[in-house]
C-alpha cells in the first residue's frame, strides 16, 4: 500500500491520513480482509508522527472502514471498499455544497425529500 499526503493540504494531518487510507480502499489497494501495516510503519513512511496516524485509524474505525482486533491488528473490514467510495461522494456533495453557501443541515435535509 502507497500512501502519500499532500502538503499544500490543509485539512489537519489525521484527516489526510484517513483519507489516504479511505482513498487505497475505495481504489482497491486494500480489499476487505487484509492487514494494514502497524501504525509505526505507516507514521515513518508518511513523515508524521504515530499518534496523528493512530487518530486517523481511530476515525476509519469509527466509520467501519477499519477493525482493530488484538494480537491480529488492523484489517479492513468487509464492505469497506463500497462504504469507502460512497463516504468519498457524501463528503464531495457535502464539500460542494458548502461553496454553493449551503450547511451540512441544507443537504440532510435535500436528501430526506428525495423520494
Amino acid at each position: 500500500m502507497l500512501l502519500k499526503l499532500n502538503t499544500a493540504d490543509t485539512r489537519p494531518l489525521h484527516e489526510q491520513v484517513a483519507g489516504a487510507i479511505r482513498r487505497a480502499i475505495a481504489e482497491g489497494e486494500c480489499a476487505p480482509g487484509d492487514r494494514l501495516p502497524p501504525a509505526r510503519d505507516l507514521s515513518q513512511a508518511l513523515g508524521v508522527n504515530v499518534n496523528t496516524v493512530l487518530r486517523g485509524l481511530r476515525a476509519l474505525r469509527d466509520e467501519e472502514l477499519l477493525e482493530f482486533r488484538r494480537g491480529r491488528g488492523v484489517t479492513v473490514a468487509q464492505g469497506a471498499d463500497a462504504r469507502s467510495a460512497l463516504l468519498d461522494r457524501v463528503r464531495d456533495v457535502v464539500a460542494d455544497a458548502a461553496r454553493l453557501g449551503y450547511s451540512r443541515n441544507d443537504v440532510i435535509e435535500m436528501v430526506r425529500g428525495i423520494p
